[in-house]
């Protein structure tokens, strides 16, 4: 009896020995493949990378891990001809494959969210207006336009989508006219817009966006997604 109590305690202390040098092991490749990333994607600070399953160092050897959670910090992408912050894109990823010498990781679907504030989302506006949370999932757009020599305010509730998963839509819902002839079209000159946007990381595209009070809510997903390489 006393000395299979040794091998146990010897299997035991072997087994968290093991364990702990996975999770090393582990923190390692995180920290590489965060520096990756931030070269990638030209991010001003590095990402946090969490590579999920155990052990690691199998799914090492095999060239494939079940899931990588990535936080990006930094991020800018493209609203047409303007470059928008994107506040932290937060990204699932599945069945990561590493490829060639290990330099190339591409996750075979990934989900995330990400926030772009009112003072941003502006920036992709060609019109001088204002965006601010409107309630209900609406945006709230003020901008003046001339009308017969005088200036005219207008504040819209405007519903925010996303077309063909790269192209943010901004409209009006309607627009308070008061009866003057063509000023519904000029305020809407001002306050609508469409937007192609790209800078995600290759792979990902826009799924939904959603009016917020401290911003537009954007839900990204795609396949064959590229972290790195």
């Amino acid at each position: 009896m006393r000395a299979l109590r040794k091998l146990l305690i010897i299997a035991v202390v072997l087994g968290g020995l093991l364990v702990v040098g996975d999770r090393l092991a582990a923190g390692v490749a995180e920290r590489e493949a965060a520096g990756r990333i931030q070269a990638n994607q030209g991010l001003s600070a590095e990402p946090d990378v969490s590579i999920g399953g155990f052990p690691f160092l199998t799914q090492l050897l095999a060239k494939e891990f079940d899931r990588v959670d990535v936080a990006l910090t930094g991020l800018e992408v493209t609203a047409g001809d303007r470059r928008v912050r994107v506040g932290e894109l937060q990204a699932e990823l599945h069945d990561v494959r590493l490829e060639g010498d290990y330099s190339r990781a591409v996750a075979a679907t990934a989900t995330g969210t990400a926030r772009i504030s009112y003072d941003e989302l502006r920036k992709t506006s060609d019109s001088d207006v204002t965006l601010a949370y409107g309630g209900d999932g609406k945006i709230k757009v003020t901008g003046s336009v001339e009308f017969l020599g005088q200036t005219v305010t207008r504040s819209v509730l405007s519903t925010v989508s996303v077309v063909d998963g790269d192209t943010l839509r901004v409209r009006a819902d309607e627009v308070p006219g008061e009866g003057l002839p063509g000023i519904e079209e000029l305020v809407r000159q001002r306050t609508d817009f469409d937007r192609p946007v790209s800078g995600f990381p290759a792979g990902l595209a826009i799924e939904k966006v959603e009016a917020a009070p401290d911003g537009l809510a954007v839900t990204v997903g795609g396949r064959d997604v590229v972290l790195a390489g």
